[in-house]
């Protein structure tokens, strides 16, 4: 059965307990056109977005869905023309900073009264992603966790547990080595991989408060507290840790290094676990852990959160309201993110999450050990000129460590052009 069918087939079962209570819920009828531009382009996500088109245009007789979807990557350049002219009521778009640029300019609308009306139950937890200048601007809909995937039966057989420090990573890793195996796959030919690598190092260096402090250029780049991150780095670097030219490879290239035992080990979302299972690895072959301690500071995680927010140029706000309530429901939440469809974590504390090992280690290490803070990511909570350069510099310096004081300077002409 197509993922497609079983997404509708799922969705079409949420209508039955949840229309009722969306019908309940507007005294008027919802009429006239609702238009959403969707960037859920991969196969699995759009099954997913078509879905709750076609289950919201039935359950509102007098209302007519039309959706669009367009290529993630390319609607990062084309989001601003979009709300800008003949805009569209409901779109796509990230949490945190991600959405700063467009509640600057007045292009998402102000949701706050949602929020107070008790409109959107169960999102208390997440308000705080959806908050600039003490407004929220939209909702979301989904996150995962990031944290570093492993082969248990390569720790198994090297005699190797889940490290919890730095120390203990650093031991693994020189195991691992010693056994003719890189520690770590890793596709740069992207950049954000490297990313991904320098927020858990600098968070578990420096702190989450820190590392914020950093994405909002209130610290300089010199700063030897960065300079800390990179050394931790670079042990890793100057071991060997990494698979040889990363920098060639994407990450879904880098995945068969890991599958055939020749790395041990992924950091990465959890959105990779469907292709390394895919690809033959069972679960039984497949671990997670948190990434380890460094210094003494609260943990922070990456969780990039997916969101939908209301143009403030929308024609059919009731609509573009009751489409917001309807996707954060509770039973839309779990059947959304359930393993056939995103299999990834619902936001609204009263879903159920998914019968998946990956995801229940995710969903009760971002409830439980994630006291420092929930980060978007390097390429979402950076601004995205800062995020570009960035890294472009992280990339440089896996491949060319020395290169590191070069790399820093010039991050920190462009901290203080960009965020003057």
């Amino acid at each position: 059965m197509s993922t497609l069918k079983k997404t509708l087939m799922a969705l079409a079962a949420t209508t039955v307990v949840a229309g009722p209570a969306f019908a309940d819920a507007h005294m008027a009828p919802l009429e006239g056109t609702l238009r959403i531009i969707s960037d859920m382009s991969n196969p699995a996500p759009r099954a997913v977005m078509e879905g709750l088109a076609a289950d919201f245009d039935e359950m509102h007789e007098n209302l007519t869905v039309e959706l669009e979807i367009v290529d993630r990557e390319a609607w990062k350049s084309q989001i601003r023309n979009a709300l800008s002219a003949n805009p569209p009521d409901v779109v796509n778009w990230y949490a945190a900073n991600r959405m700063g640029p467009y509640v600057d300019a007045g292009l998402f609308m102000d949701i706050s009264d949602m929020y107070a009306n008790g409109d959107l139950p169960g999102l208390d937890a997440v308000q705080g992603a959806m908050t600039i200048d003490g407004k929220q601007w939209g909702v979301p809909y989904t996150y995962y966790q990031w944290g570093v995937y492993y082969r248990e039966d390569i720790f198994e057989e090297l005699g190797l547990e889940e490290p919890t420090t730095w120390e203990e990573e650093l031991s693994n890793c020189q195991a691992i080595i010693d056994s003719g195996r890189k520690c770590y796959t890793i596709g740069t030919k992207f950049l954000w991989t490297a990313g991904g690598w320098f927020d858990y190092l600098n968070m578990r260096t420096n702190g989450f408060d820190f590392h914020m402090q950093l994405a909002r250029g209130e610290v300089e780049w010199t700063d030897e507290r960065v300079r800390e991150t990179f050394a931790n780095w670079r042990q890793l670097i100057d071991m060997g840790a990494f698979i040889d030219d990363h920098q060639t490879y994407s990450w879904q290239e880098a995945l068969p290094f890991m599958v055939n035992g020749e790395a041990a080990s992924y950091l990465m979302g959890n959105f990779a676990v469907a292709q390394l299972r895919e690809a033959g690895l069972t679960d039984d072959q497949l671990g997670f852990y948190q990434f380890p301690m460094i210094g003494d500071y609260p943990m922070g995680e990456d969780a990039p959160t997916d969101t939908f927010h209301i143009a403030s140029g929308a024609q059919n706000v009731e609509a573009a309201k009751a489409f917001l309530q309807y996707v954060t429901s509770a039973e839309v939440q779990t059947e959304i993110n359930g393993p056939d469809a995103l299999g990834q974590l619902p936001v609204n504390a009263n879903s159920s999450v998914a019968d998946d090992e990956f995801l229940e280690e995710g969903f009760e290490m971002l409830s439980n050990n994630a006291t420092g803070g929930i980060a978007q990511f390097f390429d979402r909570d950076f601004p995205a000129e800062m995020a570009s350069i960035g890294m472009e510099g992280l990339q440089e310096f896996m491949v060319f460590p020395d290169n590191l004081d070069d790399i820093l300077e010039r991050l920190e002409a462009a901290r203080q052009r960009i965020y003057e």
